[in-house]
């Protein structure tokens, strides 16, 4: 063991404090209870990099949208969080659904993606490349691809390991519909 100091990055010169941690010396070999050297913890316990073409897509859907698995306790040992993504077809839209007592943020990574959400969808904001978009417990949510031609592609991370999505069956305020915007010049 040795101890370490902790320097808080988030903090202004004046306010940082550094804090004495008693750490494990991972830099040297340690041993069992008779003195043989154990093999390195961190090579099987540390960072996993899954690969973007081995998601895995058996995973709890929702009409609408396709979802893959990145990260979860059964691909990478993740104990708190799941991770994958989501892909909604050019001009479609998800079925109602909640995702329980988890949290959610939606990275969008291509593409223009509409949200709904409320009791009857009521509320809608837009989002695009480099948007996050949180979506907290127990929100009733509709994602829709904002775009008539490109593919929407997007991030998830949740805070929980259960798959859970609530598909719900509600009737929105008004049902999104495309609408296609002529400027003045290019009537029809």
């Amino acid at each position: 063991m040795r101890v370490g100091r902790l320097i808080r990055a988030n903090q202004s010169p004046k306010q940082t404090r550094i804090e004495n941690r008693v750490t494990h010396d991972h830099n040297r070999d340690d041993h069992d209870e008779h003195h043989r050297p154990v093999q390195d913890h961190w090579r099987e316990n540390g960072v996993k990099v899954i690969a973007g073409n081995s998601l895995d897509p058996n995973t709890a859907q929702t009409p609408g949208m396709n979802r893959a698995t990145a990260i979860s306790k059964a691909r990478a040992g993740a104990e708190k969080i799941w991770a994958g993504t989501v892909t909604i077809h050019a001009n479609a839209k998800t079925g109602a659904h909640h995702h329980g007592d988890l949290e959610s943020i939606i990275y969008v990574v291509k593409g223009k993606a509409r949200m709904r959400w409320g009791e009857k969808l009521q509320y809608t904001a837009e989002a695009g490349p480099g948007d996050f978009i949180y979506v907290p417990p127990f929100v009733p949510h509709q994602e829709i691809n904002a775009s008539r031609d490109e593919t929407l592609e997007c991030v998830v991370v949740r805070s929980g390991q259960e798959p859970v999505v609530v598909n719900l069956d509600i009737e929105p305020v008004e049902k999104p519909e495309e609408i296609r915007w002529i400027d003045p010049i290019h009537r029809e």
